[in-house]
């Protein structure tokens, strides 16, 4: 159920001015230290960030997805990394939860997620297997009561700070997605191991490593659904996340502009300032026209998934469309900055390095392509 206007209104103005005073001037601290300050976490918990998409009956916001897209706007309009230190727990680290989750499941595990007491992270992704989800190799073998789960995933957000995994692993004999179920792994649990932080293109602050469960006794009833549902489940989650990460896109992309505007209405050449030049204009008019949009298709696909329509292909379609545009608006704000774009301090390099992992997490964009080209054939046109 959707907030009332006035209330999501006042949100939106409090996260607005949270990115304007509090994010955007540590953007270099949290790049130089890879690290976000605690300060800020407890800040960011204190907002209620963590538990945007949890249902208010569970301690959370409970925003719909059309709203939740308005807000990734606005936190895009700041290093990703600081939406990363509560996206998992928004999106892809509790959404199996929300999507699957026995009753006695979510009223043990989502209040405390929605405050920020628990960090979560999804473990799919694995060191052989990654665009090919269904692909999984991390076993689990019923023993009695328990599972035996044993295997290595790779690149997992937040996974040095998480408390509570959902992993993808199979139970069956069956190939592909079919075989895999998905758990419900507390960090605590004997033979749950994480591997060092790796060190990364860009998104500084935003952590991702390795998480290795070697023989780790998974209580029955912390299964996601049936055995066999957990591929199902995971695209489902990936669905959410695509919307998300597009919506995040979007706000990048709106940053890149204005600060590419501020820049060029004050930087002169040839006696003018160079907003004034229209070669300068035709790169502003095409980023600008982009992210127009990009925001469209994604606010129309949330509000579609508002509606319980099926929007695996718009999701798809909004988060390649987006990802590839911010990084073409990233590419163009650093030929409009000029040299001052390739220095550090202007901030412009660094979006221009944090934006190139939108491409690839959540799907890359040759995934993105196969499933909008599979869901348009399904569909007929």
């Amino acid at each position: 159920m959707a907030l009332e206007p006035e209330l999501f209104d006042a949100l939106i103005d409090t996260v607005r001015r949270f990115v304007a005073e509090r994010l955007r001037p540590l953007e270099a601290e949290v790049e130089a230290a890879d690290a976000i300050p605690d300060a800020i976490v407890e800040e960011m918990k204190a907002l209620g960030l963590f538990g945007l998409s949890i249902a208010e009956e569970h301690g959370g916001l409970g925003l719909t997805m059309a709203e939740e897209a308005r807000v990734a706007i606005e936190l895009g309009r700041t290093t990703p990394a600081f939406r990363s230190a509560f996206g998992t727990n928004v999106g892809i680290g509790s959404q199996g939860l929300v999507i699957a989750g026995t009753p006695e499941q979510k009223a043990h595990w989502l209040p405390r997620i929605a405050r920020g007491e628990i960090i979560t992270s999804f473990a799919l992704t694995e060191p052989d297997v990654g665009s090919d989800s269904g692909a999984v190799k991390t076993r689990a073998v019923r023993d009695g009561d328990v599972y035996r789960l044993s295997g290595t995933k790779r690149y997992i957000t937040n996974a040095d700070k998480a408390q509570l995994f959902t992993v993808m692993a199979r139970t069956g004999e069956e190939a592909g997605g079919r075989g895999v179920s998905a758990f419900l792994v507390p960090r605590d649990l004997p033979g749950v191991s994480i591997g060092e932080p790796e060190k990364k293109m860009g998104q500084k602050g935003a952590r991702v490593a390795d998480v290795i469960f070697e023989d780790v006794p998974v209580p029955v009833e912390n299964r996601l659904g049936a055995e066999g549902e957990g591929f199902r489940i995971a695209m489902q989650v990936l669905d959410r996340g695509r919307l998300h990460i597009a919506a995040v896109c979007v706000g990048v992309a709106e940053r890149l502009i204005a600060d590419c505007v501020a820049y060029a209405s004050e930087r002169k050449q040839f006696g003018k300032p160079i907003a004034e030049h229209q070669l300068i204009q035709a790169m502003l008019a095409d980023s600008k026209t982009e992210t127009l949009a990009a925001r469209a298709l994604v606010l129309e696909t949330a509000a579609s998934k508002d509606a319980r329509a099926n929007t695996t292909m718009e999701a798809a379609a909004a988060k390649y469309f987006a990802s590839e545009m911010v990084g073409r608006v990233a590419d163009r704000a650093v030929q409009i900055f000029g040299g001052a774009g390739y220095i550090a301090d202007y901030g412009i390099e660094r979006l221009y390095r944090d934006v190139r992992l939108f491409r690839i997490y959540e799907g890359t964009s040759q995934i993105q392509q196969l499933i909008i080209a599979r869901e348009t054939l399904k569909r007929g046109g």
